[in-house]
């Protein structure tokens, strides 16, 4: 599966082979290529993914995107406040089933 994020373009430096620029995640910064998108430029909103701008968007729809990004993980963080609650087994020795699998335990 693969996943590609939006994020804000902030600088650009076509000096650099390929050219590179530092780009914007909610506020994380990380130095990503540019090269396949010759007319983006300072202010725009770009998809990366794996460290490679793959395509331009608007502001509109980036903005929409990481919005719905917030709101997965906001779910995600409630599903995991919820799971808090269940007893996790953690090692072999812990799983409920020991028994009757006849097993030793031990991780």
């Amino acid at each position: 599966m693969c996943l590609a994020i939006p994020g804000k373009v902030l600088t650009v430096d076509r000096t650099a082979e390929p050219a590179m620029g530092d780009v914007s995640f909610g506020g994380v910064s990380k130095k990503i290529c540019l090269e396949w998108l010759p007319d983006v430029q300072v202010g725009d909103y770009v998809i990366v993914h794996v460290g490679f701008a793959i395509s331009k968007l608007d502001e509109q729809e980036a903005l929409e995107t990481l919005k719905l990004f917030e709101e997965i993980s906001g779910a995600l963080d409630e599903l995991g406040e919820e799971g808090n609650d269940a007893e996790i087994p953690r090692t072999k020795k812990d799983h409920p089933r020991d028994e009757e699998r006849g097993t030793t335990g031990g991780a």
